[in-house]
């Protein structure tokens, strides 16, 4: 017992997270299951009451920081809706679409743009998927293929800036995110570029045909009808690194600007696709916001009895250096990130590991990159691959069928998962280069 509760550390984990797994078990929203499970604890314990659950779910939501998770979803609908996606979509036909494998090589640039203003990796998958699958099937792609790119490119939006996931590991964990924003930017582009060798592997053994090469000029043209939206980012990351806004100012700003292009530059969205933007938000904001909360009673509860430090006790008695640490970290996170959505990972599993980094001396960016990283691997693997299933739903085909392609295009990942942990300047670079006071 711990300070005259009722339950051990050991028999509150053992409720917590066997009601937890039971209810995931029976197919239990994971939202839903992480509040459900705090409920026995809450009446058990004397000291606690359910009306707890309630307060701690509610003082999750009293952050400024997490105003920018609706405001960056509404950004990359209205940027949807409003033409922004088509011009971008251009711009990157003229750059790569004369690669091996045009259309899919295309996929992964726009993904990689479209990263830098959305931050969402579902609502990539959703717009990638409806724009290319149906396209590639067309030039004679293999479906399982267009349906692995597809979701694999989408987990860019989590890793490159600005993503959501940062600014809730920043909020929850305490790190800069402007620090996070730019520790992004190399894993994102390493990342990207393994997906196109992957894709230039793929078409030369499969024959997938090609684009002929853009001239100078359709290249510069396309340029400059796309600036404007290539500004987003810029604004919302060096607004934020440089101090000009917080987070959730250079989110309410991206909104305003994607406003501004869809409505009055491109002109291409009306009073009924602003509605349809607004709706698609509220719809996805509230669900990762409802994680967050209950995620956060969860969080709490585990911290009331201690039981990160019980868990890790035995872990911290190994003699891990850094290396080994980054590893264990990761291999945590990865199977983690197969059954839970990574903002609860991030508020429960991150808050457990961060006193084990800490303990080896890992920078609180690495640290959060390392997870960031590996949790973005859980979008496109089983059972919970939300990008995998997203766009195995818009092919109309069973996820089993897209997942050998899909393991393949993840072994370099892998590769550059395993750099960012062995190199830790592969993410502290920027950071340290631009804004060396964010870093311990």
């Amino acid at each position: 017992m711990i300070g005259g509760n009722v339950l051990s550390s050991g028999q509150a984990a053992q409720i917590l997270f066997g009601v937890f797994f039971l209810l995931l078990v029976l197919r239990v929203p994971v939202a839903v299951a992480l509040g459900l499970a705090c409920l026995p604890i809450l009446l058990i314990e004397p000291r606690l009451s359910p009306m707890m659950l309630a307060q701690e779910t509610f003082n999750a939501y009293n952050s400024f920081i997490l105003l920018a998770v609706p405001f960056f979803l509404l950004t990359a609908n209205l940027m949807n809706i409003g033409g922004i996606t088509d011009r971008l979509m251009h711009f990157s036909r003229t750059l790569v679409g004369h690669f091996p494998g045009g259309l899919a090589q295309i996929n992964v640039v726009l993904s990689f743009f479209f990263a830098g203003i959305s931050g969402s990796s579902t609502a990539d998958a959703a717009s990638q998927s409806k724009i290319f699958i149906e396209a590639q099937r067309k030039e004679g792609y293999d479906d399982s293929f267009s349906v692995a790119i597809t979701a694999v490119s989408a987990v860019l939006a989590v890793i490159i800036p600005p993503s959501i996931l940062m600014i809730v590991w920043g909020g929850v964990l305490t790190v800069s995110i402007g620090a996070l924003f730019l520790a992004g930017v190399v894993p994102g582009l390493l990342i990207g570029a393994a997906q196109m060798a992957t894709v230039h592997a793929y078409a030369k053994a499969r024959g997938y045909p090609t684009y002929p090469r853009a001239g100078l000029a359709e290249i510069a043209r396309s340029f400059l009808v796309s600036v404007p939206a290539l500004t987003t980012p810029l604004i919302i990351i060096g607004g934020k690194v440089f101090g000009w806004f917080t987070a959730t100012e250079s989110a309410c700003i991206a909104v305003l600007y994607a406003g501004i292009l869809s409505l009055l530059v491109y002109r291409e969205m009306d009073l009924r696709g602003l509605v349809r933007a607004l709706g698609e938000t509220g719809r996805l904001a509230g669900v990762a916001l409802f994680c967050v909360g209950t995620a956060s009673a969860f969080g709490w509860l585990l911290a009331f009895y201690q039981i990160p430090q019980a868990l890790l006790s035995g872990v911290q008695g190994w003699g891990m250096g850094p290396i080994a640490t980054g590893f264990f970290i990761a291999a945590v996170f990865l199977v983690v990130g197969c059954f839970l959505d990574a903002i609860p990972a991030i508020i429960i599993v991150g808050a457990i590991l961060q006193p084990l980094a800490q303990g080896v001396g890992m920078d609180p960016v690495h640290f959060a990159m390392v997870g960031i990283v590996s949790l973005a691997f859980g979008l496109v693997t089983p059972p919970y691959g939300l990008c995998l299933m997203i766009s195995c739903s818009v092919a109309g085909m069973r996820m089993a069928d897209a997942l050998r392609d899909t393991c393949i295009m993840l072994v370099p990942m892998f590769a550059v998962l395993a750099a960012i942990i062995i190199f830790p300047q592969v993410v502290l670079f920027l950071p340290s280069l631009i804004s060396p006071e964010f870093l311990q």
